[in-house]
């Protein structure tokens, strides 16, 4: 047996304790990332340098595929979604990456033919340092984001906590009623189990809704059979965050402690499951299906919320990133 395989056997079952003790930890898809990488070379065994110079040959075809389904897709998605930045990152990932293909070679094209090409190779490193970050964290993200999405916990809650999504015309759009089908299949699943949990439509009014989310959820789930008496809505929050803290006091006032159950789109459970857990609070997240067109975009814009919510620790590693090949140059 190979150290790869030894090591990467050891960190996939340290993921595989962890994931049972506590999902909602990101670090878990690092344990799982890493464990899967070091377990894949174990098996290549000695085919495994051939096949890494194989993915670096083709690694800029692969880029630049990638970067072509993402402007396609972005474009769809625009064409489907109000125009917004929000509903543009796929786009603008795919311009990215065509922009990050486009100067790096042209930049250490232009360094080789001058004598003295000064700091320029230095920052064309740093460059490719960022996207290579960028790259590993989105991987590393995504990863987790689909293995959490498909964890469906035991029945045994106290409340079914739906996070609200945009009723611009009043009505629930697509988006958010595969949300509340699926807390309504989880609700029934519960009442098979010998429970039955309190539903909590969560969502506040915006400047463009003529109606709270709350009050558009709860309406939709009433035509679906759900019990007037154990609905709750939840009609001022207008954010993941006040969703979870407001829902959750709501539920106190009434007594009902305990397990809650969270359900969002599959793409928001993992940034949903996170916030919950800083929060504290005794939930787990269940994810709804997505649009298949919507998942690159929804991922990619879950991605940057995850950034932005760590935001320090993620600036000030790009920051060294960035700095340390011009660093080096200057004091070499």
């Amino acid at each position: 047996m190979t150290p790869q395989l030894v090591l990467g056997g050891a960190l996939l079952a340290v993921f595989a304790w962890r994931f049972h003790r506590e999902p909602r930890r990101l670090s878990n898809g690092l344990l799982l990332l890493c464990g899967a990488g070091l377990v894949l070379l174990g098996l290549l065994d000695e085919l495994a340098p051939d096949v890494l110079i194989v993915l670096i040959a083709l690694s800029p075809l692969l880029v630049a595929g990638l970067a072509v389904l993402l402007i396609v897709n972005g474009v769809r998605v625009l064409r489907r979604e109000r125009f917004r930045l929000g509903n543009a990152l796929s786009l603008l990932a795919g311009l990215a990456i065509v922009a990050v293909i486009v100067i790096v070679p042209a930049g250490f094209l232009i360094a080789a033919r001058e004598d003295d090409p000064g700091v320029l190779p230095a920052l064309l490193l740093s460059l490719l340092g960022v996207a290579g970050y960028i790259g590993f964290v989105f991987t590393l993200v995504t990863l987790y984001a689909l293995v959490y999405s498909r964890l469906t916990p035991a029945p045994g809650h106290t409340a079914i906590i739906v996070l609200g999504a945009s009723v611009s015309r009043g009505t629930v759009p697509p988006l958010l009623a595969s949300r509340l089908d699926k807390a309504v299949q989880l609700y029934r699943r519960e009442l098979s189990a010998g429970h039955t949990p309190l539903v909590v439509t969560s969502g506040g009014q915006g400047p463009d809704e003529p109606v709270t989310e709350a009050r558009a959820m709860g309406g939709y789930l009433r035509e679906h059979g759900m019990p007037d008496d154990v609905l709750v809505e939840e009609d001022r929050s207008t954010s993941t965050r006040e969703n979870l803290v407001l829902s959750h006091r709501l539920l106190a006032e009434r007594g009902a402690g305990g397990r809650l159950l969270v359900v969002t789109s599959s793409y928001h459970a993992l940034r949903a499951a996170i916030q919950s857990r800083q929060l504290r609070l005794p939930a787990q997240v269940a994810g709804a299906k997505t649009a298949r067109y919507y998942v690159p975009n929804a991922f990619l814009r879950e991605f940057v919320a995850l950034l932005a919510d760590h935001k320090v620790l993620h600036g000030t590693i790009l920051a060294l990133i960035v700095a340390g090949p011009p660093v080096l140059y200057l004091l070499g």
